[in-house]
Formats: structure tokens, sequence, C-alpha cells
């Protein structure tokens, strides 16, 4: 049994964080465990409350799991504030953790920046050099880099940017843009395409927490990490177009559409 653990903020709606990570591990016949870094009070239709976990029992959970049980591959979401940042990234270096997948939970859909500027500063210098892959949107990838990301040809030029100061493998998730639904990895100087097609469905809460943690999966189970975003993404378009149609707003995937 292959074990997975998603650090990460709680969606008591079940469509994104902890909720989707244990969701799409389950599903992926793997072992799931948790380190809970905020909890939300959310739902399909918005966030309405966050509390953060303290430094002190974030690094609490994480020294239970691998005193015990030991990860094969980690996931890390919403990290909230520098502190917490910081003794994720003192943790997961002394105990040595492999292939972590790092999803930057820094600006939403519409563009809102989800953490502050000294976080995100944190987590760039700590935490991001630690991880076998970071998986940033096009906006986050703007965050990173600096510049602009509009089109395929600024997504490769981003993800070789954000390589190249941070020395880990970046995959660019083109989502965002109208064009193309298309995702970039840069990995050891090769670029790499992962094409998709677009599916007609408003209901896609929880896709980055799903496609990180689908990666993390496929790590786990000792496959390259090229293959191991083919093989997220096939899972993510599968969950997307089974049309799961819940809530009010924009509704969670079908994690268990392959069951």
């Amino acid at each position: 049994m292959k074990k997975v653990l998603t650090i990460a903020g709680s969606d008591c709606s079940g469509g994104a964080g902890i909720q989707a990570d244990i969701k799409t591990i389950t599903v992926h016949k793997m072992y799931a465990m948790s380190v809970i870094t905020a909890l939300t009070a959310q739902n399909t239709t918005g966030v309405y409350g966050i509390e953060d976990a303290s430094k002190e029992f974030v690094c609490k959970q994480i020294d239970c799991i691998f005193k015990d049980i030991e990860p094969d591959a980690v996931k890390i979401g919403m990290v909230s504030n520098s502190e917490i940042i910081e003794a994720i990234a003192e943790k997961l270096s002394y105990y040595n953790a492999k292939n972590i997948v790092l999803d930057p939970v820094m600006v939403s859909t519409s563009g809102s920046k989800l953490i502050c500027d000294e976080a995100i500063n944190t987590l760039v210098k700590k935490l991001m050099p630690l991880a076998r892959v970071i998986t940033p949107n096009t906006r986050e990838a703007e965050v990173l880099c600096g510049f602009k990301v509009e089109n395929k040809e600024d997504m490769i030029k981003a993800a070789k940017e954000i390589s190249k100061n941070l020395n880990v493998s970046v995959l660019v998730k083109g989502g965002h843009l109208s064009d193309d639904a298309i995702d970039i990895l840069y990995e050891n100087g090769k670029i790499s395409y992962f094409t998709s097609e677009r599916i007609d469905n408003p209901n896609t809460h929880g896709t980055g927490c799903t496609l990180s943690s689908a990666i993390a999966c496929n790590l786990a189970r000792g496959e390259s990490l090229e293959d191991s975003i083919r093989n997220a993404k096939e899972y993510l378009t599968g969950a997307i177009k089974a049309k799961l149609d819940i809530g009010e707003g924009r509704g969670p995937l079908e994690h268990t559409y392959i069951l």
C-alpha cells in the first residue's frame, strides 16, 4: 500500500482542499493522510471564513505522521502564513520527505491574491525549492516570474524562468487561457506539452487540488514526472466529464467516477 500525505486547508463542503485530496488518493488505491493547515467555512458559492491552525499544531501533526507512517509522496496545498510555511519546510527537510508536489494556492481564478506578499516570499524561498514539481496556474506563474502570462509562448518563458530561479520542475497550467487548454512542464531543460479537451462544465471547484494530488499518487507509484502528470490529467478530465451537479454555485468534481 503506497501512502500519500496531503498538507492543506479543510473545505467543509468537500469539493477542494483536504477533502478533495483524500478522495483522489483513495480512488488511486492508496493510503491517505492529512495535515490540516487551516479550517475554512465554504461551499460552492464562496468562502465565508478561515481559521489558521497554529504553527505548533501543524508541526505536531507532521511529527505524528513521519514518526509512524512515512509517506511515499507529499502534496502541499493551502498554506496561508509565513510561520506555517517555515514550519512545514523545516519538518519536511528534517524528515527528508520525497516526491513533494506543491500547488501554490496564491491567486484565485478571478485574479485575487489569496495570501499576503510576505507569505508568498517565504513560500518561494523556503518551501518551493523542496518540491519535485510545483503546479502554478498562469496567474500564479505571473507572480513567480514577474511578467504577464497570456499565451503558450509566455507559459514556456515563465516555466523556464521559475525553474531557473528555484531549481525545481514547473508545470504551468493553462486552463485560465482562453485559446487553448494546455499545460506546460519544464523539467531538466526539457519542455513537455499536455493538451486536453475543453469540457462544457461550470462545476470545476477543486481542480487544482485534485490534479496535484493525482500527480503525487503517480509519483508514489514510481512513475516518471511526465507520466505522472499525463495520468493525473486523464483522471481529472474524467472527473470533470462525469458532470456531477450539486450545490448552488460552482460545484465539485466527481472524484469517484472510476469506481
